[in-house]
Formats: C-alpha cells, sequence, structure tokens
C-alpha cells in the first residue's frame, strides 16, 4: 500500500514537473522572439521571430489541453499572418532590405508605456481572485466548436473570411498606389 501510494506521488511530480518546465521553457521562447521581433533590423527576420512567437504559444495552448486552438494558433497567425506580411513586403519591393525595420527616436517614452502597462497588469493579477476548475477537460475538443461554427455561426464565420479577402485586396491596392506615385514623384526629380 505504502508502494503505491509512494508511486502515485512520484508519477504525479513527474507529470507536474514536466507541465512546469514545459511552460517555463515555451514562455522564455515566447518572450525571447518577442523581443527579437521588436529589435530586429530586417523586417524578414521579424516576421519569421513573430511566427516562432506564434508557434511557442501554440505549444502553451497544448499544454492546456486545447488543441483545437493550438491549431488555430499556427494556422492562422503562424501561417496567414505571416504569409500575408511577407506578401505586403514582396509589394513593396523595397531596394535594401537590410535596415527594413528602422528603430523608433521614442525608446524611452515607450518604455515607460510597457512598465506602465506591465505594472498595472502586475497589479490587477495579485488583485484578481483566481477560481480553478478541477474538472476535466473534455476529450473532444474540436467537434463541438466546429459544429458552432459550421451550423449557428455560419454566416459571421463567412462574414469575416469576406471582410478579411477586402481587407487584403485593399492593402494590396493602396501598396500599388504608393508605389506608383513613388515611382512618378522620383522620376519627376531626375
Amino acid at each position: 500500500m505504502i508502494d503505491l501510494i509512494g508511486q502515485e506521488i512520484i508519477d504525479a511530480f513527474l507529470n507536474n514537473f514536466w507541465s512546469v518546465g514545459a511552460f517555463y521553457t515555451l514562455a522564455l521562447v515566447i518572450v525571447v522572439s518577442g523581443l527579437l521581433v521588436v529589435l530586429m533590423k530586417n523586417i524578414v527576420h521579424s516576421v519569421l521571430w513573430l511566427a516562432v512567437c506564434f508557434i511557442g504559444m501554440a505549444g502553451l495552448f497544448l499544454t492546456l489541453d486545447a488543441d483545437f486552438l493550438a491549431a488555430v494558433q499556427v494556422l492562422v497567425y503562424a501561417g496567414a499572418v505571416c504569409i500575408m506580411v511577407v506578401l505586403a513586403i514582396m509589394v513593396i519591393r523595397r531596394a535594401d532590405m537590410k535596415l527594413s525595420n528602422p528603430f523608433n527616436t521614442q525608446v524611452y517614452a515607450a518604455a515607460g508605456v510597457v512598465a506602465l502597462v506591465l505594472a498595472v497588469c502586475t497589479f490587477l493579477a495579485a488583485r484578481t481572485q483566481w477560481l480553478v476548475s478541477r474538472a476535466r477537460v473534455p476529450e473532444n475538443t474540436v467537434e463541438p466548436i466546429a459544429t458552432l461554427l459550421l451550423s449557428k455561426y455560419v454566416i459571421p464565420f463567412e462574414v469575416v473570411a469576406v471582410l478579411l479577402l477586402v481587407a487584403l485586396i485593399g492593402a494590396l491596392l493602396i501598396a500599388r498606389e504608393v508605389k506608383a506615385d513613388a515611382d512618378t514623384d522620383a522620376g519627376q526629380a531626375d
């Protein structure tokens, strides 16, 4: 009996150890890649680090048994958003991409705002009475969400898809007009 209880304690400790280890590893990946997104001078490298940050977030969702959110995080954010940013970069076609992500001169003001937001978030997190649910996570989390998205919420789902398509086409048209205006101005200067 004592050996059985001891084995349960060891199993619980190892399970908790790996969960906590995965959390801190993924948190470190997210924070470091987030900093690299901001600090990289090449915008293409920033986008690649943004994809790493999004994949780290998907890993956090997996540790919480939220497999649908993890899949959406990888497909929508790491896939679609990063590809859209790279597409926008390619449409703009800057000659020198090495310094395509210039630093802002208002670093100290931004640091102050970040410190203020961090202080407010820390204060609110410390004062919140967190409720911990002891209920088990359902084994199948994708099917109920898919059923709702493709039945009750199919119209809003499709409206969002069309809205995103219109926004992408509008961004491409605006980028083309700005590029054409810049080429015209450069031709007149010669």
